[in-house]
């Protein structure tokens, strides 16, 4: 995590940021659209938090941006299979019907630090690596057992979160659908996945 530790610094995309910062670019329009334009307005209607590191040498340089909220995973909604599987690392005297979460809404890299020299993780790694810290942190201030993300379903996305230990809360497209109560004959534009923040306890 040394470039994001050492060369930027982390605030909240407020109203202030917005202003003296230049436009982010991750290379995406729906995600840039959403920090030029609706991340004030999510942030004031208590939807979601926004943050974003901008580079230390040049603070108008947003390197990378997120947004997280409250969620849950609801357990009594799963297939068995993966019920069993989120299951599986919790004491049976404390499971619950719905797990404490956190949402990852939105997340964007930068495009001009993708690809850094002499950096042994990506700006994203270290981006998720900085997320799941968070929550596992003694001054985290509530419970969080899992970190939830609505994935595009395209092989970059979910290569980068799979890379970084998520797994995809339902085992096939058609599965999800039908939990979603999508048309079989529709596409799939996200795929939820899941990361058990436990595993970095031990």
């Amino acid at each position: 995590m040394a470039f994001l530790y050492e060369k930027c610094t982390l605030k909240v995309y407020d109203e202030a940021t917005l202003k003296n910062t230049s436009p982010f670019d991750c290379g995406n329009s729906d995600l840039n659209d959403f920090f030029a334009s609706d991340v004030i307005d999510y942030s004031s209607q208590l939807l979601g938090k926004s943050y974003c590191f901008t580079l230390d040498s040049d603070e108008k340089q947003i390197v990378a941006a997120f947004t997280i909220s409250n969620d849950s995973i609801k357990t009594v909604s799963l297939p068995n299979a993966r019920k069993k599987k989120v299951n599986a690392d919790i004491p049976r005297p404390k499971q619950m019907k719905s797990y404490p979460a956190v949402l990852i809404g939105r997340l964007g890299v930068s495009v001009q630090f993708r690809n850094l020299e002499n950096e042994e993780k990506s700006i994203g790694d270290q981006l998720m690596d900085f997320i799941k810290s968070w929550f596992i942190d003694h001054a985290n201030k509530t419970g969080c057992r899992f970190i939830v993300v609505d994935s595009y379903n395209s092989i970059a996305p979910l290569k980068y979160y799979k890379r970084n230990g998520f797994i995809e809360l339902f085992s096939s497209d058609e599965q999800e659908k039908d939990f979603m109560g999508i048309p079989m004959d529709a596409r799939l534009n996200t795929r939820l996945l899941y990361f058990d923040l436990i595993l970095l306890t031990r």
